[in-house]
């Protein structure tokens, strides 16, 4: 069964006269319930059934009175429809979620014995252009509010029957174009379902100036920068939008991210066969790198259809890696998971070849 290509030309957006409900924190929600007429600790019990019970719908919240329940039954939560479901033999499983204008984004659960990590989206689409990422081929439409954020997290969670340990904004989009949202949800995922901030990463591919304003949040999340490239004329080829950034000016405003937060900063390296997994590469990054808190996470070239970018062996990224090393860089390589569903780092779009139904249908 082949699942209808989301389309990605304006649509429509549903126009809501109150932000959903979902996102809101403890005291919004007491003075939501106040303003239609409940008693405060209402608040407290909403909370607790938007966030630990996931429900869809304020009909379920049973400790309510049915009267009060069907007077506010339509006032959306602010949770998604999931539309398809791909589980790839490793068990990473990617979602396929519907949105109230009928857009579809990708969210991407991935577990181990110890961890159950979500990969999440920032964007419908993404604007930034990189050649060797599925995202982008298919342009931008809108970034996502906070509340379309957080429940892909409820989502996964939902699914795998197991809390969330760790978030990673790697999914569709570029957070740092969608700033305000993202770092909401990021307080929200921390404050109303307990996810440590140090367990968050947000990933960028750099637009100037946003680096530096992300650390006036204070925020204890970890920033993980797509350098891919370790000179400013091979970055330019493999993401267009950093003709108008210079790598140097990256790297000043991450060492300026570092001092001012205590953060180290990742590094995310896409390794592309005989393109710049070379050593002089290796010797470039290490020299642009040198002398502040950082590493450097390599993955090995994930394939899309559009392009021709090869893997490369993996006795070259050894090499690679054993160079960077060399060279005092803390570096680490990262084989994605769920590569057979188009599930991996840079497969990411919002179409998808269903081979299992989804759970249920909201």
């Amino acid at each position: 069964m082949v699942a209808p290509t989301a389309t990605l030309s304006p649509s429509p957006t549903v126009q809501l006269t109150e932000l959903p409900l979902l996102g809101r924190s403890v005291e919004s929600l007491t003075e939501w319930v106040q303003a239609k007429g409940q008693p405060a600790y209402r608040g407290k019990q909403l909370h607790q059934w938007i966030y630990q019970k996931g429900i869809r719908s304020i009909d379920e919240v049973t400790v309510f009175s049915k009267k009060w329940r069907t007077e506010v039954k339509d006032f959306p939560v602010g949770r998604s429809h999931l539309h398809f479901r791909s589980e790839s033999p490793d068990g990473t499983i990617k979602y396929l979620l519907k949105l109230t204008d009928g857009h579809i984004i990708e969210a991407v659960g991935i577990p181990s014995d110890k961890r159950l990590t979500v990969c999440v989206s920032s964007q419908i689409g993404c604007p930034m252009g990189c050649d060797f990422c599925a995202t982008g081929k298919g342009g931008y439409i809108r970034n996502l509010e906070t509340y379309e954020i957080i429940d892909q997290v409820l989502t996964v969670q939902e699914d795998f029957q197991r809390r969330v340990s760790n978030i990673v904004f790697m999914g569709m989009g570029e957070p740092l174009l969608n700033t305000k949202n993202v770092v909401a949800a990021v307080r929200s995922l921390n404050q109303d379902i307990g996810i440590g901030q140090r367990m968050i990463t947000v990933s960028t591919v750099g637009i100037p100036g946003h680096i530096r304003r992300l650390a006036e949040e204070n925020l204890q999340i970890t920033l993980a920068v797509s350098l891919h490239a370790s000179n400013q004329t091979l970055r330019t080829q493999l993401i267009p939008s950093a003709e108008k950034y210079p790598l140097s000016e990256l790297i000043d405003e991450c060492r300026d991210y570092v001092k001012a937060t205590g953060r180290r900063v990742s590094f995310e390296y896409v390794v592309l066969a005989d393109l710049n997994d070379q050593p002089e590469h290796a010797a470039e990054l290490a020299s642009e790198l040198r002398g502040f808190q950082s590493h450097v996470n390599l993955i090995p070239y994930n394939p899309i259809t559009e392009v021709d970018y090869k893997r490369p062996s993996r006795q070259r990224i050894e090499d690679f890696t054993q160079q960077l090393k060399d060279k005092g860089i803390a570096v680490s390589v990262r084989y994605s998971r769920g590569l057979e569903k188009d599930a991996a780092c840079g497969q990411l779009r919002a179409s998808q070849i269903a081979e299992t139904p989804p759970k249920s249908e909201h």
